[in-house]
């Protein structure tokens, strides 16, 4: 019973092992393949895996799919969109009440403690999912940065071109390229998954609404 009712965060945490180790071991071939073809050696998984040709890569997709869930977060606090399941009715933009909230004198007797508190604690506790995301945003996005230094430098190596600091490597070409064709298809996944949810349904699934619920309602309105 456990197992079931963690089912959801269980089978991604899955799915994310897997899809990692896959890219390490898919990485490490292409790598290889560019070594050999360049009069180099071949290295081992575990070599691979602690150097910046792969941290770079992986940081670069956490970053954007951070960045994607901290947008979305704060966009749906004052913006909404009618119709669609991943947004409030129109005219319930904003922070919300304290009573609606469930937090201060209003908190339940389950309630996490840090809702009951008042001050700082209850400021955080409020806000605690949107810094959390922004957190490893920022840190990822620092960590794509240092490793796509080390990796833009070793290719400026190979053709005889000076390092760049890292100042300089988060202003070049090269960053933004990375980092923007990943912005690009994140915030078209989360657009079109908000404009698609108004006409389409998905039986089952709590990101779609009820099937029989009229495109204008939001899943809200339809309980």
């Amino acid at each position: 019973m456990k197992v079931k009712a963690h089912a959801l965060s269980l089978a991604f945490a899955g799915a994310f092992a897997v899809t990692l180790f896959g890219q390490s071991v898919a990485g490490l071939a292409a790598y290889n393949e560019d070594q050999l073809a360049h009069g180099g050696s071949s290295v081992g998984w575990l070599f691979f895996v602690t150097s910046s040709e792969f941290v770079v890569d992986v940081a670069e997709n956490w970053q954007s799919e951070y960045l994607q869930f901290f947008l979305f977060i704060l966009a749906t606090v004052w913006l909404v969109q009618r119709g669609s399941p991943e947004s409030k009715k129109p005219g319930d933009e904003g922070l919300g009440s304290d009573e609606s909230q469930l937090v201060g004198e209003y908190a339940q007797a389950d309630s996490p403690r840090w809702a009951k508190a008042r001050g700082w604690r209850l400021w955080l506790y409020s806000n605690s999912l949107l810094l959390t995301m922004g957190t490893i945003f920022v840190l990822s996005w620092l960590v794509q940065g240092l490793a796509g230094t080390v990796v833009f430098n070793a290719e400026r190596a190979e053709h005889g071109q000076p390092a760049l600091t890292l100042g300089e490597y988060l202003l070049s070409a090269d960053f933004w390229n990375r980092t923007l064709q990943n912005w690009q298809s994140e915030l078209l996944a989360v657009g079109s998954m908000v404009v698609f949810s108004i006409y389409l349904r998905q039986r089952g699934s709590a990101e779609s609404k009820p099937v029989g619920t009229p495109h204008g309602a939001a899943a809200v309105e339809a309980e």
